[in-house]
């Protein structure tokens, strides 16, 4: 048995409000993101927000959820609102 048979794969959809534009928070979640193993993508929004979709482990992605919270030094995270999705096959995390 392989690992990823052990460990089941999870997505979450999440939108992340406050000052994330303009502050390199795509750029770090990236920068977690392959920290952590965990594959996906960050977007900037039309209404200033930042989508991000991580999928992986759920541990790595429970911890990247966790940074989103905070992100990097000069954003000023008012809020995130994850959902959880069916697992999807990304090759690796990107900046969109």
């Amino acid at each position: 048995m392989d690992e990823q048979e052990k460990e089941p794969r999870v997505c979450y959809h999440c939108l992340v409000g406050g000052r994330v534009q303009g502050v390199f928070f795509r750029g770090a979640a990236r920068e977690q993101a392959m920290r952590l193993g965990v594959t996906g993508y960050a977007r900037n929004l039309p209404d200033g927000r930042v989508e991000v979709m991580v999928c992986g482990d759920p541990n790595a992605v429970s911890q990247l959820r966790d940074w989103l919270r905070v992100g990097p030094g000069h954003a000023n995270v008012t809020g995130v609102a994850c959902e959880p999705l069916d697992y999807q096959p990304y090759a690796n995390f990107v900046i969109e």
